[in-house]
């Protein structure tokens, strides 16, 4: 099966998932709109053998702090990870690890952060997220949420977002 992919647009703060693009077909209502809906009773549900992998694509090279997934153990039970592998890159041909994780029974928002050998947030045009085990040896996987978060830019003002969307744009100068 292939991974899921996830095309994103880039904005500041929580990068939402917007002009998103879906290459696997997950099972009927498990999909990359679940990942994505702001509910955490949803779930995208991963078919086939592990590793279960899910690529977000940036449209340009992007500076990224955090990424958060959301599980939970109480709920999914096998179908939650317990072990998963962040890996960044270029493309598909470069990724290399920046972290990998054991969970144990999570319950929440796990918070992962995206920082290269100098402590600085990485910059990268994709993100691979790869699901190596499940509790209890699960098969497939659940994943809740995923948000990922880039840093806050400082103005001469103070940390505010820098205006990137077109109706932002339209009143970013006073005449």
């Amino acid at each position: 099966m292939l991974p899921l992919t996830v095309f994103l647009r880039h904005l500041l703060f929580n990068v939402p998932f917007a002009n998103t693009a879906l290459v696997s077909i997950p099972p009927s209502g498990f999909g990359v709109d679940q990942l994505r809906d702001d509910n955490l009773e949803t779930y995208w549900q991963s078919d086939g053998s592990q590793p279960h992998l899910v690529n977000i694509q940036f449209r340009r090279k992007t500076t990224v702090k955090m990424l958060c997934i959301y599980a939970d153990y109480k709920s999914d039970e096998s179908y939650t990870p317990s072990k998963i592998s962040v890996r960044v890159g270029n493309n598909f041909h470069n990724l290399q690890e920046i972290r990998q994780l054991e969970m144990v029974e999570p319950s929440g928002w796990i918070h992962i952060p995206l920082l290269d050998l100098a402590n600085n947030p990485v910059r990268t045009f994709m993100i691979q997220i790869a699901v190596l085990a499940n509790h209890q040896n699960g098969r497939d996987t659940h994943m809740r949420q995923i948000k990922v978060y880039t840093p806050v830019e400082e103005s001469s003002v103070g940390k505010f977002p820098r205006c990137t969307t077109v109706d932002f744009m339209m009143y970013r100068a006073i005449r």
